[in-house]
């Protein structure tokens, strides 16, 4: 009995010091340049910047209605909640599989009755009654070769790989919130500016008209005058659906609706973000970021399968146990001397499988070589969208103060024309010229305004941001 005892201990131990047949893992060389391009493009930053990663995002959005939005966004958005789904069905299944580690232990009880004719023809009773209780575990594998072992690991990395999608969930959401928020805001702006335009394009054109009727306009100015009023007129119609659409995009993230408080009226006259983000970044810190952390444990996953499918060559050692007490009768069940055990250890070891067992190891293989494929393009594409974001927001202040000067031109410009005008000095094709070019740098500087804050967001978030 003593004996029994110490058999699951053993059998444990040579379970804990079994051998591993998983290759070692090595992280995969990065394959891309260990520091940030430079160029023209790539202007240098001055002054202390942010770590992305360490930022906060409640930190680096600075408006306070933006910062209410994503709140209600994380907290309501049904794909996150998906994404949150696959981490609890990721977590259940690499608990399955853990459990098969350890022995199942069960308590079972029996009983059999028997009436023999060949005991009654002896001259005895032929009623034979036998109780049994035991305890005991069945066809445990003991795991020499860490074939089980491997498979918890395996399905432990997709664990961990699911939060990490979860985490890029979360930060693909922010981003795109304050995207749409910021949409909005801009096409807020453009309806601002196709109102006022149509204002100053109706007050033109009443004066063509007025000028018509005492004949010192012609009609073709007078068509002319119309067609600019027309299509501001049009701007409006479109700008208002834009608005309504983003309104209800926001509305699709944040998976509610949104008190119109928190909604943008025109695009803001400052930062909505930090805007000290580094300038440069080593290749290094986007091991960081979530996605390429995902594919990293789905890497060490397919490692595991390996060892798995190797695993599967060698012997498979199973053993089925039990303790307890057996009697002829009910009420000797516990008694002394009723006491029993049963130890049947197995072992199979595959000889034809034809090619199964290769075939499942190739395909392991093969798995892990896509895995690592999958790793070193997330690594590429991370440090493209990096790359990307630090060429527009190198080029972005000199476009921003171009743009800005263009249209405070066009808008002198316009005044001097419509002066010389209504003084009759110029003909009527120079304003019309002029207010088109002041509506174009208008809308071109909005677009300027958006493109920059967008383009700090998306370096914030390519930068492994938003997950504080």
């Amino acid at each position: 009995m003593q004996k029994l005892k110490l058999l699951p201990a053993a059998a444990l131990a040579l379970t804990l010091a079994a051998c591993d047949m998983a290759p070692k893992y090595v992280r995969p060389a990065l394959p891309v340049p260990e520091a940030s391009p430079q160029g023209a493009a790539y202007a240098a930053r001055e002054g202390q910047a942010i770590i992305p990663a360490d930022t906060a995002w409640r930190d680096f959005f600075v408006d306070p209605r933006l910062v209410r939005v994503i709140e209600t966004a994380l907290g309501n958005n049904r794909d996150l909640r998906v994404a949150l789904a696959n981490v609890e069905q990721a977590r259940a299944r690499y608990r399955v599989q853990r459990a098969d580690i350890f022995p199942t232990a069960a308590v079972s009880g029996s009983a059999t009755y028997q009436d023999s004719p060949l005991a009654q023809q002896g001259g005895a009773s032929g009623r034979t009654d036998t109780y049994a209780a035991s305890v005991g575990v069945s066809a445990w594998e003991i795991d020499l070769f860490g074939r089980v072992r491997n498979l918890t690991k395996a399905a432990q990395e997709q664990y961990f790989a699911s939060v990490e999608n979860r985490n890029a969930a979360q930060t693909a959401l922010i981003a795109e919130v304050a995207n749409a928020w910021l949409a909005m805001a801009a096409d807020q702006e453009r309806l601002k500016i196709a109102r006022d335009l149509e204002k100053a394009f109706g007050q033109t054109l009443d004066l063509t008209r007025a000028r018509f009727a005492k004949g010192v306009a012609s009609e073709l100015e007078v068509r002319q005058a119309q067609t600019s009023y027309d299509q501001a007129r049009s701007d409006i119609a479109t700008a208002t659906t834009l608005v309504a659409q983003d309104q209800n995009a926001l509305n699709l993230l944040a998976g509610t609706a949104l008190p119109v408080e928190d909604l943008p009226a025109a695009m803001p006259d400052g930062d909505v973000t930090l805007t000290n983000l580094p300038a440069d970044l080593p290749s290094t810190a986007l091991l960081r970021r979530p996605d390429i952390m995902a594919a990293e444990h789905q890497l060490l996953a397919a490692n595991a399968d390996i060892g798995a499918a190797r695993a599967a060559f060698f012997p498979k050692i199973s053993l089925t146990a039990a303790f307890g007490t057996m009697s002829l009768g009910l009420s000797n069940l516990f008694r002394s001397g009723s006491d029993y055990w049963s130890v049947a250890p197995a072992a199979s070891l595959p000889i034809f499988d034809f090619g199964r067992n290769q075939g499942n190891l190739r395909y392991a293989r093969a798995s892990y070589d896509a895995m690592v494929a999958t790793y070193e393009k997330s690594v590429q594409t991370g440090f493209r969208e990096v790359a990307d974001a630090l060429a527009r927001r190198g080029t972005m202040t000199a476009q921003l103060e171009a743009q800005t000067s263009l249209r405070d031109s066009a808008r002198v410009g316009y005044r001097l024309s419509e002066a010389r005008f209504r003084a009759g000095v110029d003909a009527f094709l120079t304003t019309l010229d002029s207010q088109r070019t002041l509506y174009n740098a208008e809308q071109t500087l909005l677009s300027t305004r958006l493109t920059r804050a967008v383009n700090m967001i998306e370096l914030y978030r390519a930068m492994g941001g938003g997950l504080q």
